[in-house]
């Protein structure tokens, strides 16, 4: 019902700063919730930040708020992870997902997910 396309990963220093997109298309994409997610290496994938079809209602996880900010526009079907003063840490494959109505922070949650997107931070 809904394809998910994320762009933008790549190899940054440390304290540098990062935009990824996340754009979908398919049946419909109100009264989404759009998330990001993040899985690094021998970890399980964890949740990072939402946004309600709104826009008004955002959430992040401890360790990027302050750093990252979630939006989305919905006229043109995407949603971005705007990520500054990045970590060594921030290194992982960001997931862009989606599910209808107000879900939370669970994986499982999430009906539709992206392919990822690498983001390396270097030290």
């Amino acid at each position: 019902q809904v394809q998910l396309v994320e762009s933008g990963g790549g190899l940054v220093q440390a304290g540098d700063s990062l935009r990824l997109s996340c754009a979908a298309s398919g049946r419909t994409f109100s009264s989404y919730t759009m998330a990001w997610f993040r899985r690094a290496p021998g970890k399980e994938r964890d949740f990072v930040a939402f946004i309600r079809w709104g826009g008004g209602s955002t959430y992040y996880a401890d360790s990027v708020k302050g750093r990252f900010t979630i939006s989305r526009d919905n006229a043109k079907n995407t949603a971005d992870l705007q990520m500054n003063s990045l970590k060594p840490e921030d290194t992982a494959v960001y997931y862009c997902a989606a599910a209808r109505g107000s879900v939370g922070i669970s994986t499982g949650s999430y009906d539709y997910w992206g392919q990822g997107t690498q983001v390396t931070v270097s030290s």
